[in-house]
């Protein structure tokens, strides 16, 4: 490893599984000093004591619910003060969600899908802010999806708040140029906790996705999805921002080849 993320403050949401762990992983192998932060607070723990004992990392964990603004800019105010700053910012949390036809998705799920996916992170970067601009740099990454970006059918609530949070992305990332933030977006292609989940009630999708993949493969968090999100959160990113990366092995080059079966 590099060390490329030497000393540097990070939060990671959603950080407890999947794509989350994968790249919290990585980070502290670059030394980073992390804030594991999940709704699960028992799979939080479990990842930052396995940063601690694996690479010696200055690693901590929060129970948190994205849903929940106090939670989240307490997150926020707990990093700073174990830390004395935030240096970056990663957006991940994502849950629950289910397959279904937009005509029958309820309000309640659509404000669910805003909430964790838009909300969430939104009141993240607002707290992070302050410390960002203090210090002349900041590093934003939120995770989107090619669900939004191709439009898969059946999860609305997913598509449209992952999209508000790429906009999101954009605009931050062009107020905050001044102030040496910079804000990104990766859309990732991998076998993420959500999608396993997914895989487990309609296996044909993770069938279908794999074999529609150019690569002929969904990705694995940590080894495919993480070391771009290192990039991203590292001094080598600074003139990059307002940017979607599509760490995907090219399953965004022709669109979406699956389409599962939904009832009616």
């Amino acid at each position: 490893m590099t060390g490329r993320l030497e000393g540097r403050a990070a939060i990671i949401t959603g950080g407890g599984d999947g794509i989350g762990e994968g790249m919290a992983r990585r980070f502290a192998a670059e030394g980073a000093r992390l804030m594991v932060t999940d709704i699960n607070g028992q799979s939080a723990e479990r990842v930052a004591r396995s940063l601690r004992d694996r690479y010696g990392s200055d690693a901590h964990h929060l129970t948190t619910d994205v849903r929940e603004k106090d939670q989240v800019l307490q997150m926020v105010a707990a990093t700073a003060e174990h830390f004395g700053t935030v240096d970056v910012l990663v957006n991940n949390a994502w849950g629950g969600g289910s397959l279904g036809r937009l005509e029958h998705k309820t309000d309640a799920q659509m404000a669910h899908g805003m909430s964790v996916a838009y909300f969430g992170p939104f009141w993240a970067m607002q707290a992070a802010f302050p410390f960002m601009r203090d210090q002349g740099r900041g590093n934003i990454i939120n995770l989107c999806s090619l669900n939004g970006v191709n439009a898969h059918i059946g999860t609305a609530e997913y598509n449209g708040a992952k999209e508000a949070l790429r906009a999101l992305t954009r605009t931050a990332a062009r107020e905050w140029a001044q102030y040496g933030i910079v804000a990104n977006v990766i859309c990732p292609g991998a076998k993420s906790a959500a999608f396993r989940a997914l895989a487990e009630t309609h296996p044909e999708i993770a069938t279908m996705a794999d074999a529609a993949n150019p690569m002929g493969r969904l990705g694995d968090p940590e080894q495919d999805i993480a070391p771009v999100a290192a990039f991203l959160a590292s001094d080598d990113a600074r003139y990059l921002t307002g940017n979607t990366l599509y760490v995907d092995g090219g399953g965004h080059i022709n669109g979406v080849a699956w389409a599962p079966e939904l009832p009616d």
